[in-house]
């Protein structure tokens, strides 16, 4: 992992920019996810906030990016309490792991029951990613819908892969799908589907970045899938 955290002044001139275009009002779906520091953050949270003034109609989906169960924290100091306090209070849809929707309640997501009681104290619709309880089959991840007090599990293999960005795919698959007119149900099934396609792919590369496309051949400009080319 490389790079470095931007400027919080650049990030504030970008969403000037955005906001200048008109995007926010054209928009169907805003989506935060990594903060790289609190004076981002910030910046993000006022943004989102003269986002919804401006479009009622928004759908904000909040990924609060803050870490895993075998990573641990990964952000700045006090930017759980920005998540928790400031930027989930806003959102109609958050989609934290396993890990991190327990940071947000201070309480560990052991079983289907705690997903519950957090559904009971966050407004927004809750999915859940990455999750593995007691009863869930050996193998298996599951992704977990808290919806008007009801409970959807969807559940996949696990792979024995680790790639980074996943999370962040399946939050931008489901945004795409929710910005299509789509139920959220309905958009979370299909991108989980579509995830796992990408994960699938990715292991039988080989490689350590998710491969999202399918591969091309190079002397054929065709594309390689399962030991055969499609045009």
């Amino acid at each position: 992992m490389r790079g470095r955290v931007l400027d919080a002044g650049l990030v504030g001139d970008l969403l000037q920019g955005v906001e200048e275009r008109g995007l926010v009002e054209r928009a169907a779906v805003l989506v935060t996810g990594y903060l790289g520091s609190l004076a981002i953050a910030g910046t993000v949270h006022r943004f989102v906030l003269r986002a919804l003034k401006r479009n009622p109609a928004l759908i904000y989906v909040c990924d609060p990016v803050m870490g895993d169960t075998d990573l641990g924290v990964f952000v700045a100091d006090g930017m759980l309490e920005v998540f928790r306090d400031q930027l989930v209070p806003l959102a109609g849809v958050i989609t934290p792991n396993q890990f991190e929707l327990g940071l947000l309640t201070g309480k560990p997501m052991i079983a289907e029951a705690d997903l519950l009681a957090a559904a009971a104290i966050i407004p927004a619709r809750i999915v859940a990613t990455g999750c593995v309880f007691p009863d869930t089959p050996a193998g298996q991840l599951e992704t977990v819908l808290c919806e008007a007090g009801s409970v959807t599990r969807i559940t996949t293999p696990r792979l024995p892969i680790r790639p980074c960005g996943t999370g962040d795919l399946m939050t931008a698959l489901a945004a795409a799908n929710l910005a299509r007119g789509a139920a959220l149900g309905t958009a979370l099934s299909s991108a989980v589907k579509g995830t796992f396609a990408v994960l699938e792919r990715t292991r039988d590369v080989g490689d350590h970045e998710l491969h999202l496309l399918p591969a091309m051949s190079l002397r054929s400009g065709k594309q390689v899938q399962h030991g055969h080319e499609r045009s």
